[in-house]
């Protein structure tokens, strides 16, 4: 299975702060945004990822994570030249994923839970079709809401409904065989001029071969788009590491626990990090691990 994490669009909803920079390298308290996105893949065994970007945005990811060697992975870079919608990710990652399947994420979405990487992995080992993610809201006016049939099946997706079928909104995760990328270039524009990812989902749908895993009440999805909402991600995390003393989406940690790099490497890039908090953690985990 290849990766492709979409970091693209205009952030308007987080202007002024991404007139000169990419929304996934805002700061979630200690990390960049697009370190969430990335572990999250990482977590399900994916080491192929490529990151879609917009032309000017590009080059300063491609700086912070460079071609994902020193993780252990291959990772790969394209552009969108315009907002487009979330299923021309699928038609500009085509040559990219070949004939694998397809792991796909949002660039500003946050996912945290024990076990998810144990469920991403199930999802990828039953992909047949269409595999996505849903958690439960409170406010499903605002968002994709699954409808579910007898049998637990996804029978449907409506976007922003005003007398939702369900509380259960579709996430930014979604696994797809193969034809995803022949389902995308069928797609014609939406009334807002974009190719609408829920029309893939929905075409999955009519199918018989879409599958929702639901997210249980100890997992969290957060969606950071917006300054509130960014916010919320970075107090959600700042607690976390506070209390639990482990960090949150850590790219090295997750490559060393996923067998992508040893504790060497990981030894390496802590002391390329120097004395900052970040890597005294990963020095943290070394020392904890054996290796002074």
């Amino acid at each position: 299975m290849k990766g492709i994490v979409l970091a693209g669009g205009s952030g308007t909803r987080l202007g002024p702060l991404t007139r000169a920079t990419s929304k996934q390298l805002l700061p979630v308290y200690d990390k960049p945004m697009v370190y969430h996105p990335l572990t999250l893949l990482m977590l399900a065994g994916i080491r192929e990822i490529l990151i879609i970007s917009t032309p000017r945005d590009v080059p300063p990811l491609q700086e912070l994570l460079g071609d994902g060697s020193w993780l252990g992975m291959q990772i790969s870079y394209a552009t969108q030249s315009n907002p487009n919608g979330i299923a021309e990710a699928l038609i500009i990652g085509a040559p990219f994923v070949g004939n694998d399947s397809i792991g796909l994420v949002l660039g500003d979405n946050l996912f945290y839970g024990a076990g998810l990487g144990t469920q991403m992995k199930s999802a990828i080992a039953s992909t047949q079709g269409a595999v996505l993610f849903g958690h439960r809201v409170n406010d499903p006016q605002r968002y994709g809401i699954a409808e579910l049939g007898g049998d637990g099946r996804l029978l449907n997706i409506e976007e922003k409904p005003t007398q939702p079928k369900s509380n259960l909104a579709v996430t930014g995760l979604y696994f797809y065989s193969n034809d995803a990328l022949d389902i995308a270039r069928s797609l014609k524009p939406s009334a807002r001029g974009e190719l609408e990812i829920t029309d893939v989902n929905r075409s999955y749908a009519r199918q018989g071969r879409a599958q929702i895993v639901q997210l249980g009440r100890g997992m969290t999805w957060l969606d950071m788009g917006t300054p509130d909402a960014l916010l919320e991600a970075t107090h959600f995390v700042a607690t976390l590491q506070r209390r639990q003393g482990q960090y949150v989406a850590c790219p090295e940690e997750v490559a060393w626990r996923m067998g992508f790099i040893d504790l060497q490497q990981l030894s390496a890039l802590a002391h390329a990090l120097g004395n900052s908090q970040y890597g005294s953690y990963l020095t943290s985990l070394v020392n904890e691990h054996g290796l002074a």
